[in-house]
């Protein structure tokens, strides 16, 4: 990927626990260009989403940087919003709470919420259920809850931590059409990790498979499909052929590993 247009950028950066006896990833190198999806794959435990949270500026690298813009992460930034795989939604919350959440902590007026959730509720088809409950709602309103919550923030960047894993796959596939028509009409910058190759390939405009831990940079790779997209036409793609079998022909050996 070329650096010349990177939203992010991530130098040398390792990440360990319990005084340095557990290594989650060693010595990465990643750009993340802007307005565009790099896709993270790779077998369990690799480090995946402890990267994430160091992009996000929840943790911090214990050697090398990550930089947003070219400055040093070492905060959340108001410019990065995060999507969690369990929906993170507050159950004594409706939907509309929960989703105007993330403004009342960047101190938005409380006159503005609803303007700035409106478009994004009919944009993921929540209109009509802004005031139910989370216990109300399937696990793909939700996770569509989780995602308003994020956009309605108009991040430069979104860090997406598996946010389909959960839902079934009848679910995760409407999900990924809506995913890639938000992004169609928002640009944004975007770090999606995933355990599907299929995932990976339907959203991504780069994949970088990353091995088991300590998780290094295995291979990136160019998805080089057209950005505006359907599910359905990468699958029926020869390009979705080849990349599965190569990717998964890197991973297999790993994944049982790590299994």
């Amino acid at each position: 990927m070329s650096g010349n247009d990177e939203k992010m950028r991530i130098e040398r950066a390792t990440r360990t626990f319990s005084a340095g006896s557990v290594v989650a990833f060693q010595d990465l190198d990643l750009c993340v260009p802007a307005n565009q999806t790099l896709c993270i794959v790779g077998p369990s435990g690799c480090g995946k989403t402890t990267l994430l949270r160091c992009m996000a500026g929840l943790l911090t690298p214990t050697a090398g940087r990550i930089l947003l813009d070219g400055r040093v992460v070492t905060a959340p930034s108001p410019a990065v919003a995060m999507v969690f795989q369990h929906f993170g939604l507050f159950p004594w919350k409706t939907v509309h709470e929960n989703a105007c959440y993330g403004l009342k902590l960047k101190g938005i007026p409380r006159s503005e919420w609803k303007a700035r959730i409106a478009p994004y509720i009919e944009l993921v088809g929540l209109t009509g259920f802004e005031h139910m409950y989370p216990y109300q709602l399937s696990g793909g309103m939700q996770q569509r809850t989780g995602l308003v919550r994020a956009l309605a923030l108009h991040p430069e960047v979104l860090l997406m931590d598996e946010p389909f894993g959960a839902l079934d796959a009848q679910t995760r596939e409407l999900l990924q059409e809506e995913l890639l028509r938000i992004l169609e009409r928002e640009r944004k910058t975007m770090v999606f990790i995933t355990h599907s190759i299929d995932e990976a390939i339907v959203l991504g405009d780069h994949i970088a498979v990353i091995s088991a831990r300590p998780g290094r940079v295995q291979e990136i790779i160019d998805v080089g499909l057209p950005s505006s997209r359907t599910a359905d036409d990468v699958r029926l793609s020869p390009r979705y052929t080849e990349l599965r079998q190569h990717i998964w022909g890197g991973l297999r050996q790993q994944a049982v590993a790590a299994a």
